[in-house]
């Protein structure tokens, strides 16, 4: 099924999503003209081509994710350093889990890439699975790991014939998003699929 995706505040940005890809990408005026039989999603805020998080080790294999079900005992913000890798290393399955956990926090900042070599197979499981991509990690980083890092790193633009990969963030424009970060994403769409949905 075709779906169009548009934004109040970038009707311009619109994309059309047919299966994994992108069909098309303009004004929202025209993709709805050209396929009147399309869904139509529309979200507050602008469309992006996504985030690449460059921290993928730190925060999916350094990092233990709480499970909700720890929180009395753990909290539910991440944990780092030798607490970590002593839960992470406690039950086999732990490493596994806390990288899903970690990749859900990871899509609900609006992260459609990773970079940085991830070395262990519950990480590389988690991120394939969730169809996010891996990318080179940049010369520099931009200081210490966070699923909201300054400054954020988008993606190239979104272009027809290629993945249905991008992030909505509930923002006037992308001046706003670099001033309040990724947790002001509502959506993130990854291989065309809803991956996340906030609000």
């Amino acid at each position: 099924m075709l779906t169009i995706h548009v934004c109040d505040a970038s009707p311009e940005t619109a994309v059309l999503v047919d299966g994994a890809l992108l069909a098309a990408v303009g004004p929202y005026e025209a993709l709805a003209a050209d396929h009147p039989r399309a869904r139509v999603r529309r979200w507050p805020g602008i469309l992006t081509p996504g985030l690449l998080n460059p921290y993928g080790p730190e925060l999916l294999e350094r990092a233990y994710h709480p499970d909700p079900r720890e929180a009395d005992r753990l909290g539910t913000e991440p944990i780092f350093g030798e607490r970590a890798l002593a839960l992470l290393g406690a039950n086999p399955s732990a490493r596994g889990a806390s990288a899903r956990r970690g990749v859900q926090r990871l899509l609900a900042h609006g992260t459609v890439a990773v970079a940085g070599e991830l070395r262990g197979r519950a990480a590389l499981d988690a991120v394939r699975g969730a169809g996010l991509a891996l990318a080179a990690r940049p010369a520099a980083l931009p200081g210490p790991a966070s699923f909201s890092p300054v400054p954020l790193v988008l993606l190239p633009g979104l272009a027809a014939g290629s993945p249905a990969r991008f992030a909505v963030f509930d923002v006037p424009d992308r001046a706003a998003l670099v001033r309040d970060g990724a947790a002001t994403c509502v959506a993130t769409v990854v291989g065309g699929r809803l991956v996340y949905r906030g609000r």
